[in-house]
């Protein structure tokens, strides 16, 4: 704190004075309209971020209505299906199918996910199955074979498939055509 008495008798040093606090008082003017532009800006920068958000909250909400849409048109696709559909695992655990599939193992269908697909294939196709199954895994193409489903207490089906592996090699799907329908 200054304790020193300005001297207001002498004119230069008084003017001086003046001049230096008028100085003071243009830069804090100053530096307060550079405030409050920097902050219109920053709030105008905000605002205008506020709609951008928005915008894109409203964009993701419509992709999401229409993922949601073709999920719940694919999945009835899928579901009701008139032939099989079965995804399964490397090791034969069926870990996806729909109605027609579990029509034609002979069982509902959240009881067979999680089963293997090969107890449900007679004896005598076990073979062709597991080299169809082998060959789609080592060419990763589409491969076909004629199998016949049953078991004990099942009918043996004369099933057609074709199937591809999927998901990077560690699925592969399944369609099975009964091939006494074509038949009848």
């Amino acid at each position: 704190m200054n304790t020193e008495e300005p001297d207001f008798t002498d004119p230069r040093k008084l003017r001086k004075q003046a001049e230096k606090i008028l100085q003071q008082k243009k830069e804090k003017a100053l530096l307060d309209e550079q405030n409050e532009a920097d902050a219109k800006k920053l709030l105008h920068e905000l605002q205008v971020h506020q709609i951008e958000l928005e915008m894109q909250n409203e964009e993701l909400l419509n992709a999401y209505e229409a993922a949601e849409a073709a999920l719940k048109r694919y999945t009835i696709v899928f579901d009701q299906a008139p032939m099989g559909f079965i995804t399964i695992e490397s090791d034969g655990t069926i870990a996806e199918l729909n109605f027609a599939a579990a029509e034609m193992l002979g069982d509902r269908r959240f009881s067979l996910m999680g089963s293997n697909f090969k107890l449900y294939i007679s004896d005598e196709s076990k073979t062709a199955f597991s080299d169809f199954f082998k060959k789609a895994y080592a060419t990763h193409r589409k491969e076909t074979c004629k199998i016949l489903l049953g078991n004990d207490t099942e009918a043996e089906r004369l099933i057609y498939i074709e199937g591809i592996v999927i998901e990077n090699d560690n699925n592969c799907m399944l369609s099975l055509v009964d091939v006494a329908s074509f038949l009848e």
